[in-house]
């Protein structure tokens, strides 16, 4: 193949590739995001008095198990001797963020073992529907989202707004 005609191939090859990230890629908070073709609305503002009020509830309710930092427990991924697993992290290396608000609000509201769990893998995340409001839920699901890359927030937010 002459030069000309090579550049031109690859010229056309870079073109397709970076139209493929762009449409492929959830643009930055604040925009409207797309996975997949699917468009949810521009990603809310976090509301740093509900961080903080998240954190705190977190703290005092769920750091024990989910760690201080929401480190999660060590080797979370991996089967205990009951068949349940470890607390898994809360921050953007766990996978917390691929569920919707709703979802995480249910688990936490009614536990685990009543959203997930089944008698070949049990769940041991208690339910604190008793002991947290729901205004508690959510302003701990602010803290994680505060904790998050953008990318994860993005990604949470399409699962929210488009019912995933």
């Amino acid at each position: 193949m002459k030069r000309p005609g090579l550049l031109a191939l690859l010229g056309l090859l870079l073109g397709v590739g970076v139209t493929l990230v762009l449409f492929w890629r959830a643009p930055t908070t604040g925009r409207q995001v797309i996975v997949n073709g699917t468009a949810a609305p521009p990603v809310p503002t976090l509301n740093p008095g509900r961080v903080d009020q998240g954190a705190a509830v977190y703290a005092r309710n769920c750091a024990s198990c989910h760690g201080a930092n929401l480190e999660g427990q060590k080797n979370w991924k991996e089967l205990l001797p009951d068949g349940s697993l470890p607390a898994p992290p809360h921050d953007d290396s766990g996978h917390t963020w691929h569920h919707s608000d709703g979802v995480l609000q249910d688990i936490t509201t009614r536990g685990g073992q009543l959203v997930y769990g089944s008698a070949d893998s049990p769940s041991t995340m208690p339910a604190f529907g008793g002991t947290l409001t729901e205004a508690d839920t959510a302003a701990i699901l602010e803290f994680f989202k505060s904790r998050w890359g953008t990318e994860q927030r993005e990604y949470q937010w399409w699962m929210t707004a488009t019912g995933k």
